[in-house]
């Protein structure tokens, strides 16, 4: 059996990507993060090949920024203890909207 998994983005499409992203966030004072998060990670799965299946990306800017918004008022909450969390929270979104294209 073959395997035919692989990457095909390049550097400077990715250096250029998260110079946008790091801009955009920067010019809205993070009010963008959500749409630079996006964007970088459906760059990323656009460029990803499984078992010969292309990767896709379904979330949107909207549906992460609600979840900014709870992390956030948790991590004030909980006086920053569930920042230890929002990576995690934020890669299990990531993997909900990531699906095979074909």
């Amino acid at each position: 059996m073959e395997n035919n998994s692989y990457f095909d983005g390049g550097l400077l499409q990715l250096i250029c990507w998260r110079i946008l992203g790091f801009v955009v966030t920067v010019c809205t004072l993070g009010i963008c993060y959500p749409w630079a998060v996006c964007m970088i990670y459906g760059w990323e799965t656009r460029h990803t090949v499984v078992n010969g299946h292309r990767l896709a990306f379904d979330g949107t800017a909207l549906q992460l920024f609600g979840h900014w918004i709870l992390w956030l008022l948790l991590c004030i909450i909980t006086l920053g203890i569930y920042s230890f969390w929002v990576g995690i929270a934020l890669r299990k979104w990531k993997t909900a909207h990531t699906h095979f294209a074909n």
